[in-house]
């Protein structure tokens, strides 16, 4: 691809726009560890839920679609579209609980909600754990995405293509801190969409397809347009949609889409002004998430599909890709190389802006996770504000360094989507359960977070009978995970009762599984509760309502797309019906909030 002067205009531009802005801002990012990683705890919601959806857009998420969708359909999505019901449910039950928390990260959760040596390794290890092997690996799926896209579409070799974004974005993220990656979010936000959209359009314009209507009716294509896995296919029907919807959903760990919230949609919950600013905030994430980006990612990959019918016609297309790099994903970065003058320096800067917005959030997430659980709690307790900052920067130039040498070695992003997802099954009902329910503690974590571990890789690597099907084999590990944890919560002391005391009279979670402790605490004359309605029933069904919203929202715009208005107008109207109820139910919920 030639790049024109007007799109190599627009490139610089934005790099220089966000360079800007991580210089503006790191002054006042460098006086606090807090200012470092929460911006001082003022943010709006408006402003942090755009960031939400900016940090979940990076250049890995379409690739990750096109092959989910050229491999298995659009129905094949069900494998993230059933995060929306984990979303709802961190909406209106969880981001209140989480602000009222008032931890500088979710790591440091666990020596609030636990106590004693199991808490302490629990925070360490777990800081260590997800901060920099997990982040790396995150972030090592995004590089990649990169890596083929500066391929197929600047002829830049690995190496080069890595090097480039690496040193870009270290400098922004480590000068700008959380407050520079949420205002550099807000405008990439806007440019990504743009850039998104505009190659849906010009991938319709293909000589090949024409119209929506020649793309929708094209014999590569029409059998892979539905929205629901098919009913007559068994193993499809397990694993795209009874798995996602029966278990999947809650009670597996992934980046972003963490059962009960977590990681950075948990900081960015920390960061906010208040609670409803919270439950704000990551509403407006999953609605712009779900509701509103999947379509043109969608419409490129079927597109692709007519252009580049098989691996065969991509590897012909691009002969500079090595045969380690080609697959499925590539497929959306090709269909990009017909973008017109100018429009392609806009997809580009988009693209870039999406990785961008990623990694520096992945840096500043892992970095806060390194020094304030990690070096603030173990190495050194007598830090003070500057030399947390000054850890913080420099542990974001380690972890971006790690990740771009990692992501030059794999070649799969949606291998690295499900390894990760197999890897965190069988911990999240835990991740939902410790707010209400004292019985659990630090061990009921340690067991269920290494058993998952210990099983994931027995399963995937080691054994699995031949004559069983691969697709229970999350279910397998949710199951022992599970069994393991729940015997190793009752053979174990419960954490101490000025803990759960603490805890409780803090966050005033509610329920019956709070009973016992606020028995006991009555009987020791300590006040815990306070006079708050327990919301938690409504919560759920605001979740459910949210979820239908949100979901016929996304069916009522396919069927547009697909020319199907009958349908388009019954989603659109349930759409509306849900969204009334939503609004009824939310209210009272609002009301009892603190």
């Amino acid at each position: 691809m030639i790049l024109t002067t007007l799109d190599w205009g627009i490139i610089i531009f934005f790099l220089a726009l966000t360079l800007f802005i991580g210089l503006w801002v790191s002054r006042q990012s460098g006086k606090s560890s807090a200012e470092y990683f929460l911006s001082g705890r003022n943010m709006p919601w408006w402003l942090l839920g755009m960031s939400m959806v900016a940090t979940t857009f990076s250049t890995d998420t379409p690739n990750l679609v096109t092959d989910i969708v050229r491999q298995n359909g659009v129905s094949g999505n069900w494998t993230w579209w059933v995060f929306l019901l984990t979303g709802m449910l961190t909406v209106f039950v969880y981001a209140k609980l989480w602000r009222k928390s008032n931890v500088t990260t979710d790591i440091e959760f666990y020596e609030l909600r636990y106590s004693g040596p199991a808490a302490r390794f629990l925070r360490g290890f777990r800081s260590v754990f997800l901060g920099l092997f997990f982040n790396v690996l995150a972030m090592s799926a995004v590089s990649l995405a990169a890596i083929k896209i500066g391929g197929v579409m600047l002829g830049l070799t690995p190496l080069q293509t890595i090097g480039i974004a690496s040193v870009i974005t270290v400098i922004f993220s480590s000068l700008g801190g959380f407050k520079g990656v949420v205002y550099t979010d807000f405008i990439l936000f806007f440019v990504a969409m743009t850039g998104a959209i505009g190659a849906a359009y010009y991938s319709i314009q293909h000589p090949d397809i024409g119209s929506l209507h020649n793309l929708v009716t094209h014999e590569n294509v029409i059998n892979k347009l539905n929205i629901f896995p098919d009913l007559t296919d068994r193993h499809t029907m397990i694993t795209l949609f009874i798995i996602p919807f029966a278990v999947q959903w809650w009670n597996s760990w992934y980046p972003g889409a963490e059962p009960g919230g977590g990681g950075y949609i948990a900081q960015r919950m920390l960061a906010s002004k208040d609670e409803n600013h919270a439950i704000g905030a990551t509403f407006f994430f999953n609605a712009l998430h779900y509701a509103l980006r999947p379509w043109p990612w969608i419409i490129v990959a079927l597109c692709s599909l007519v252009v580049f019918p098989d691996l065969q016609s991509l590897s012909q297309a691009f002969p500079n890709i090595s045969p380690d790099k080609l697959g499925n994903d590539l497929a959306y970065p090709a269909m990009l190389t017909f973008l017109p003058v100018g429009f392609t320096g806009l997809v580009l800067a988009s693209l870039i802006s999406a990785y961008m917005s990623t990694i520096s959030t992945h840096l500043n997430w892992g970095a806060s996770y390194l020094v304030n659980d990690f070096y603030a709690r173990f190495i050194n307790q007598d830090a003070t504000e500057k030399q947390l900052v000054a850890a913080g920067r420099l542990t974001t130039v380690i972890l971006m360094a790690l990740g771009a040498g990692l992501a030059l070695v794999m070649t799969n992003a949606l291998q690295i989507f499900e390894f990760i997802l197999a890897f965190g099954a069988g911990t999240g009902l835990i991740f939902l359960l410790r707010w209400f329910w004292w019985r659990i503690n630090a061990w009921s974590e340690i067991t269920a977070m290494f058993s998952s571990g210990i099983i994931s890789i027995i399963v995937n690597f080691v054994y699995w009978p031949e004559n069983w099907d691969t697709a229970y084999k999350f279910l397998v590990i949710v199951l022992i995970t599970t069994i393991i944890w729940v015997i190793a919560t009752f053979v174990t002391k419960p954490e101490d009762k000025e803990t759960l005391y603490n805890f409780y009279q803090k966050i005033q979670p509610g329920g019956p599984g709070w009973n016992k402790i606020i028995k006991d605490a009555k009987s020791d004359n300590v006040d815990i509760v306070k006079n708050v309605k327990w919301t938690v029933p409504d919560g759920i069904l605001a979740m459910l309502y949210g979820s239908l919203f949100i979901y016929a929202l996304l069916f009522a715009t396919g069927n547009v797309i697909y020319g199907n208005a009958t349908l388009a107008i019954l989603y659109g109207a349930g759409s509306l019906l849900f969204g009334v109820l939503l609004i009824r139910i939310w209210r009272k919920v609002r009301a009892n909030i603190l």
